[in-house]
């Protein structure tokens, strides 16, 4: 029997969307199985969705709005479905990086989340092991789509050469993120420096820091602690924000130099391998 369990659709994006897909399904005359079917699915997703317990991924939402012909109501909606999975304190800083023009970061311990491999950050996610694992996979992917609009912010990363040596989710997936990295060697939009051992001690070494600037608001700083993420737009926290970002720049590597070290640790740390039993003994 169909779980027929009702939802409020003003408790949550999720709820929300849920209680419009079975909506939008029942005036279709389908069933759950027969929607399923449609979008190369199991029906027990459908319910599962319809009753608030199960995240829809973009694809999901897009394959149904191309079912129901609902021009686009799920794929827009998702967006806000899977930022609300994001920490509430994070939440606030998502959306006005979907809105930045011009992004800059420097991070001294991990790849840029919106240079991630979904591997990476599945690897990165787990490792505090939250139950919303995949949730909050999806969500870090989907914040990515701001690469891709049509003109898409002007993002320069800087990342210290100890991110390139930390193994997260082993050889393979650290392989995957580097040549991920190495594939915006040519935008015009995206750039990527390493700041090397050998720059020695610089004005952030106490930590990463993202800095935003937007056409119709102030820029902003935005820092993380283990706790949670803290973002403002006092004037002089943003002017020393730039300053050690400007810093911080000018003793990297240049941006040719940067992917050529890049594709070196690559090959050297996370090339093939040969067998431990194909390997010459002593």
């Amino acid at each position: 029997m169909p779980n027929i369990r009702r939802l409020d659709p003003t408790a949550s994006p999720l709820d929300y969307f849920g209680s419009e897909l079975r909506r939008y399904r029942e005036s279709a005359g389908l069933s759950q199985k027969e929607l399923g079917d449609c979008i190369f699915c199991t029906g027990s997703l459908v319910g599962q969705i319809e009753t608030a317990h199960k995240v829809p991924t973009r694809e999901f939402a897009e394959r149904a709005d191309a079912a129901l012909m609902t021009d686009g109501s799920f794929s827009r909606l998702v967006g806000l479905v899977l930022r609300s999975q994001l920490p509430a304190w994070f939440q606030a800083y998502a959306e006005m990086e979907a809105k930045a023009t011009y992004i800059s970061t420097f991070q001294c311990q991990l790849v840029y989340g919106l240079l991630q491999t979904p591997e990476y950050a599945r690897a990165v996610l787990g490792a505090v092991q939250p139950e919303n694992l995949e949730e909050l996979v999806e969500a870090r992917m989907d914040r990515q789509r701001l690469l891709r609009k049509e003109k898409p912010p002007l993002v320069w990363v800087v990342l210290d050469e100890a991110v390139l040596y930390r193994p997260m989710g082993g050889r393979a997936v650290m392989r995957n993120q580097l040549a991920h990295l190495l594939s915006f060697r040519n935008e015009r939009r995206l750039k990527i420096q390493v700041l090397p051992f050998s720059a020695g001690e610089h004005p952030s070494v106490q930590g990463s820091f993202n800095l935003l600037r937007l056409d119709d608001d102030p820029d902003i700083v935005y820092t993380e602690d283990f706790v949670q993420g803290h973002m403002t737009a006092n004037p002089d926290s943003v002017s020393e924000g730039w300053l050690h970002y400007d810093q911080v720049r000018a003793a990297a590597l240049s941006v040719r130099d940067s992917a050529d070290l890049i594709a070196h640790v690559m090959e050297e740390r996370y090339g093939d391998q040969p067998a431990a039993e194909e390997r010459d003994v002593a």
